[in-house]
């Protein structure tokens, strides 16, 4: 199927998850997740109408930012594109200026690293937290006890806004095994919405489990592998 079909198929799954759920399919934003596959995929997905895209690595993007600008503006200018992967303190300055959002912020060091970057480009930028829910050397995050002093310091930084959480749970091929991780996301979300009101999203579920990311309050997915096929590692150079 092409990455059109894909997207409308996708979508209709989305829309059947959260009429399921009894939530209006608006609430749930389909993030195409780009990494690791070529410009001509985004651009692909862009002449399908979709506009949000998620991408992991700085340079990687960078270099797919520049062939867009040259070809392409208009996609920079209209689509939306959220760093998702863990990002380097010597990173940050470049994540600011390329992206609209940055979605796995987990220390307050990068938090602080961005807001400078941002301020400096005059621009206010979302953040999401990153919080680790597996045991799983492999994963990224905030422990859970350290959202509430992360979420106190973000408040002294102008120029970053905390406006959700995202994890990233230990994949399965049953997708009912990720449903405690997001049950217990959107339990610290609604925790901290009293002191942190602007804390309303929820970034989590994927190609194997949206559907019960979706049920379990999810307002962005991520999705990849069932958009834009199986990814191939560049050749190392």
């Amino acid at each position: 199927m092409s990455i059109a079909e894909n997207l409308a198929r996708i979508n209709d799954q989305i829309t059947e998850a959260c009429h399921r759920a009894s939530r209006p399919a608006a609430d749930v934003a389909l993030m195409a997740v780009s990494k690791v596959h070529p410009v001509e995929a985004i651009l692909e997905a862009y002449a399908a109408g979709h506009r949000l895209f998620g991408e992991n690595r700085v340079q990687e993007f960078q270099e797919k930012s520049q062939q867009l600008a040259a070809a392409h503006p208009e996609i920079l200018a209209t689509a939306e594109f959220h760093l998702i992967g863990p990002l380097q303190s010597n990173k940050t300055n470049r994540a600011a200026e390329l992206f609209h959002s940055i979605d796995a912020v987990d220390s307050l060091k990068i938090a602080q690293r961005l807001n400078t970057a941002a301020a400096s480009l005059n621009k206010k930028l979302p953040l999401y937290i990153e919080v680790k829910l597996s045991h799983e050397e492999s994963k990224h995050g905030l422990a859970p006890n350290d959202l509430p002093e992360l979420l106190a310091a973000l408040k002294d930084l102008p120029a970053v806004e905390a406006i959700g959480l995202m994890t990233v749970p230990p994949w399965s091929e049953d997708p009912e095994t990720a449903r405690p991780y997001f049950q217990q996301l959107r339990q610290l979300r609604d925790e901290s919405l009293n002191l942190h009101p602007t804390l309303t999203q929820l970034s989590m579920g994927m190609s194997n489990d949206f559907r019960v990311a979706i049920e379990e309050g999810s307002t962005c997915v991520r999705i990849g592998t069932a958009i834009f096929g199986k990814r191939t590692l560049p050749a190392a150079s």
